[in-house]
C-alpha cells in the first residue's frame, strides 16, 4: 500500500488507506470487538487468507487495526479496531446504509434477506 506524500485533500489519504476490495468489509466485521483470523475468513465471503492477511497488515500500518497475540501453543491472535478504526467504522456503517437503500430501491433484497440484514421497504 502506498500513501501519497503530498495531497490536495485529506480524503486522498483516507482513500489510500481504505482502497481495495476488502478493507471496508474487514473494518465492518470487526465492529463487535476482537476477532480471530479464522472468524474473519468465515465472515467475509470469498476472501483468501493471503488477501486477508495483506489487508490486515496494511490497516495495522495505518493505525486502523491492531492485534493481540496470546502466548502459548497454539498461538492465538485476535484483531480489533483502534480508536481511529472505530472512527472509520462510523463512516463504513453509513456506507452500509447507503448500500442497503440502493439495493432496496432496485428490488435487490434477496441478498439482504439471506444475510439477515434489516431494511425498510
Amino acid at each position: 500500500m502506498i500513501i501519497r506524500e503530498s495531497c490536495t485533500c485529506p480524503l486522498e489519504i483516507v482513500h489510500d488507506i481504505i482502497k481495495g476490495k476488502w478493507k471496508t468489509m474487514i473494518v465492518y466485521q470487526l465492529k463487535d470487538g476482537n476477532t480471530s483470523l479464522a472468524q474473519l475468513e468465515r465472515d467475509i465471503d470469498q476472501i483468501t487468507q493471503k488477501m486477508l492477511l495483506q489487508h490486515l497488515r496494511e490497516l495495522q500500518s495505518c493505525g486502523i487495526v491492531d492485534k493481540i497475540k496470546t502466548e502459548g501453543y497454539p498461538l492465538h491472535v485476535e484483531y480489533y479496531l483502534t480508536d481511529r478504526g472505530r472512527r472509520l467504522l462510523d463512516a463504513v456503517l453509513i456506507m452500509q446504509e447507503i448500500g442497503i437503500d440502493y439495493m432496496v430501491e432496485r428490488g435487490q433484497t434477496e441478498l439482504l434477506d439471506r444475510k439477515g440484514i434489516r431494511y425498510t421497504s
